[in-house]
């Protein structure tokens, strides 16, 4: 058994203690003799006892165990070595002795335990695959996840089996809380054997360009073998180049020239096509250009409602394109070649949720501006509440007046058959909460769904509490068969013989139903009852007729959905129309106030407007025109990087009256169109790619003290990304996305804004390189542990630890009860006297009176005071 201390330089306080003790023992003189002596050897040892307790001091009891944690490498560069390490480490079992323990752990980008530590035997198992991040290599990760597994207390050695080709974090970082401690590291190397393989290494085109300009197109492709392939470019996703190529061993170059066309900016894409290739992930590579123009606006509309923007835009200096609503791209990279998008009397349903989420994203991060005009399909009638795009418009969907609201009563009845499960049943339930939020409390509402059964989720009644309500819808499952006129039926049913001013239902479904004769009837008695039916008919399966068919029957509107994503839109639009008034069509002159570029157009007047969509401003939205009743007619605010506006009038002089007929209506557009065009730096940023998923971003011009990066994937989603500054206008940027395209938008203190797209390549893990033996030799030397080859015995590994283990008990508590202890008896010794046996022989010695003495003294002081 040891003794050792954690903290020893708090025995440094023994010196003032010490000379304390000498200097009182000196001084004190014949005091400390006898009962002082022992009075003061207990204090001395009290004050030992509680600097030795502030050092944390314990007791070691020495013990042989130990334990052996074998860590695998199963990421791809390893590839068919895994086999091997498997059967290594079988081998490598026959030395195993009783006093130790044996775990094993799987690795890539992350960890997983495949055995527990256990002494008794064991076979080792069938292995999966590592569920993600097997294009990733973490060892630092690995070794601390394997030290945290194992008994701390206990001499561990961990085994690494690996190629040693780390592609995230630095194990060489970690070395040093390793180097000379219980845990040792022994390496062994994984050769993967090679195979023939061609890959695309340098995928490069200019980072701008003019239309029509003859651009570099550069591919630089490494082959392990002499083959032939195919070598395929596209623009945009349409093929340019396919051209048939020789390949020798090492790296072979390839360039082509293309002329820029298009607009915006380019993707191209690279792919190889070798016969017999052994890894197809690096085959592939992205790249792109931005092609230098005009500042393009994006005009939406749809063929109900063609859009009159288009004409009055200054085609000299604005180059406008028109696209209808079902034709939006789904990706980013189809929004950042536009400065700005305007919505022109565009419903949410043609949209749909995904691309609303791609378009915010395009707004807030990269700066293009968004405007929405209105119409009898715009704003709240266009099924926009709670969407991405009333997230970025200066004004909201929900009104605030209401006494006018008519009384409603809804009934959605809602297919919860198991054709319904997935991404159709949880849009479907967003979809039926939402208009949940647009109801008043005191509305009637019923929630049904059904399948081959009925089933009333929220019986009629007041809607009461919300919260309650959208928590019963999202609970509801999928399952089941269709049935779905008994549903109908009973939502008839239950509006029946209510006194509502509006009564509607909205059915819901994608599937077949059976034909009952009694449709007609019903939606007959229900018309005659002021109920109004609308139908959702969801994807390609569902009984578009019969429902399109009732729909037009019960007084309502049918929509034929393909992309589930417009759902929540079409439910929310259908509520929207039926809870509020949305349309404020009384004559009027709009109040023009705030910014200068707006109100310098109505300085000789404001023309007289018809009518417009009742929408709520937002908190900080600065509101340009208002309404006699105090609405916003022209709002507009900052959302994120950039400006959106809300014009809730229409473009076509139905509802703008006047304004349409105003000789300013041309420059009205233009100058909306500057307003949401952004501003981009003259001297673009530079990106430059380090390696892996990490840019350096670097201001040329060095005036940005700082820079405020975001990153989004072509569907709009935010990619994690750390961010380290290295200097003023630079930083680092790591992205974590997979191969592909992403779209850095950067901008500083200066007000610039830069967006750019930049392409991050497939993982290092699928480029054959040698194993990095060099780092695995210094793993081991650094840790105490060693490195082992082929050929070595694999039983290596159980040889005897170093270190010995032991359990450690603490004897800080029982150093300070002894010092507690000690002071006590001190004080009660100080008190009450050191032993029975010395105050008995006090009270036995006689007591010397001196009588004499006493009185020599007062005659002494009579005869002084005589002489005075």
């Amino acid at each position: 058994m040891d003794i050792r201390i954690e903290e020893p330089y708090w025995l440094l306080l023994l010196i003032p203690a010490a000379i304390y003790m000498g200097f009182t023992w000196k001084t004190s003189g014949q005091r400390l003799a006898g009962k002082g002596t022992i009075l003061f050897a207990l204090r001395c040892l009290a004050i030992i006892a509680l600097v030795f307790a502030l050092t944390s001091p314990y007791l070691t009891s020495r013990a042989n165990e130990e334990q052996i944690l074998f860590v695998v490498d199963r990421s791809v560069s390893v590839g068919g070595a895994q086999e091997k390490a498997d059967e290594w480490i079988a081998e490598s079992l026959k030395g195993r002795k009783e006093n130790q323990s044996v775990g094993i752990n799987s690795f890539a980008g992350s960890f997983r335990t495949d055995v527990k530590l256990t002494d008794s035997d064991f076979t080792i198992p069938d292995l999966p695959e590592l569920p993600d991040r097997d294009d990733a290599t973490d060892l630092a990760k690995a070794i601390d996840l394997a030290a945290a597994v194992a008994n701390n207390k206990v001499a561990t050695r961990i085994v690494l089996l690996t190629d040693g080709l780390e592609t995230v974090g630095s194990v060489e970082q970690l070395l040093p809380k390793y180097a000379g401690g219980r845990v040792q590291i022994d390496t062994v190397l994984l050769d993967q054997e090679k195979t023939a393989d061609a890959s695309i290494a340098l995928f490069d085109t200019p980072k701008t360009a003019y239309e029509g300009e003859k651009q570099l197109l550069h591919v630089e492709v490494e082959s392990s073998t002499r083959t032939t392939g195919e070598l395929i470019i596209t623009q945009n996703d349409e093929e340019i180049i396919r051209e048939s190529v020789e390949l020798e061993p090492g790296t072979n170059r390839f360039s082509f020239r293309n002329a820029a066309s298009g607009k915006g900016l380019l993707k191209y894409e690279a792919k190889l096509i070798v016969p017999d290739d052994a890894i197809l992930e690096n085959n592939r590579m992205l790249a792109v250009t931005m092609l230098e123009q005009s500042p393009r606006v994006l005009i939406v509309q749809t063929e109900r409602n063609p859009s009159a923007i288009p004409k009055l835009l200054d085609s000299q200096s604005i180059d406008v394109n028109v696209m209808n609503a079902a034709e939006l791209p789904e990706s980013l990279s189809g929004y950042l070649g536009y400065g700005a998008i305007i919505f022109d009397n565009v419903p949410g349903h043609q949209v749909g949720e995904n691309k609303m989420t791609v378009i915010e994203q395009a707004v807030k991060k990269f700066g293009v501006g968004f405007m929405m005009v209105g119409g009898d399909e715009s704003f709240g009638l266009g099924g926009y509440f709670k969407s991405p795009i009333e997230r970025l418009l200066p004004v909201e969907m929900e009104l605030q007046g209401k006494e006018q609201i008519p009384s409603l009563g809804l009934v959605i009845v809602m297919d919860r058959s198991g054709s319904m499960s997935g991404s159709k049943i949880i849009l479907a339930r967003e979809a039926a909460a939402r208009s949940v939020e647009l109801l008043r409390d005191d509305d009637t509402f019923g929630f049904i769904a059904f399948d081959d059964q009925v089933w009333e989720v929220i019986p009629i009644g007041a809607v009461g509490n919300k919260e309650e309500a959208i928590e019963k819808i999202l609970s509801v499952p999928a399952n089941g068969g269709t049935d779905i006129f008994p549903g109908l039926l009973k939502a008839y049913e239950d509006l029946a013989d209510s006194t509502l001013q509006r009564k509607h239902v909205i059915l819901l479904t994608d599937g077949q139903s059976p034909m009952p004769p009694g449709y007609e009837e019903l939606i007959e008695e229900g018309r005659n009852q002021q109920i109004t039916l609308s139908t959702v008919a969801i994807g390609a399966d569902a009984d578009w007729t019969l429902l399109e068919e009732l729909a037009e029957e019960g007084g309502g509107r049918f929509y034929d959905v393909i992309d589930e994503s417009t759902v929540p839109a079409i439910l929310t639009r259908e509520t929207s129309m039926m809870t509020r008034t949305y349309i404020e069509d009384d004559p009027f002159y709009m109040t023009v106030a705030g910014i200068p570029l707006w109100s310098s157009l109505f300085e000789e007047g404001v023309p007289k407007m018809n009518a417009y969509i009742a929408t709520t401003p937002k908190q900080t939205a600065t509101i340009v025109a208002e309404s006699h009743k105090q609405d916003p007619i022209l709002a507009e605010w900052m959302y994120g990087l950039g400006r959106t506006i809300a014009f809730t009038s229409d473009a076509t002089g139905k509802w703008s009256g006047d304004i349409a007929r105003w000789a300013n209506y041309p420059e009205f557009w233009n100058t909306a169109a500057a307003r949401l065009l952004p501003s981009y730096r003259e001297v673009p940023y530079i990106i430059t790619h380090e390696g892996g998923g990490t840019y350096t971003v670097t201001d040329s011009s060095r005036k940005a003290a700082f820079l405020d990066v975001a990153v989004v994937d072509e569907s709009g989603g935010e990619v994690p990304f750390t961010a380290e500054p290295l200097a003023p206008g630079k930083m680092r940027v790591t992205v974590d996305a997979d191969p592909g395209l992403v779209f850095f938008g950067v901008s500083d203190d200066q007000g610039g804004l830069f967006e750019a797209g930049v392409s991050v390549p497939y993982s290092e893990e699928y480029t054959y390189s040698k194993p990095n033996e060099r780092l695995l030799e210094k793993i081991a030397d650094r840790t105490g542990g060693e490195l082992l080859e082929e050929g070595d015995d694999p039983t290596r590994v159980f040889r005897d630890h170093p270190y010995k283990s032991g359990e450690q008990t603490t004897i800080v508590e029982w150093l300070i009860l002894t010092a507690l202890l000690l002071f006590f008896i001190d004080i009660t010794l100080r008190r009450f006297g050191l032993l029975k046996g010395v105050a008995a022989k006090r009270r036995a010695e006689p007591v010397v009176e001196e009588p004499a003495r006493e009185q020599d003294s007062i005659s002494e002081l009579l005869k002084a005071k005589k002489k005075r």
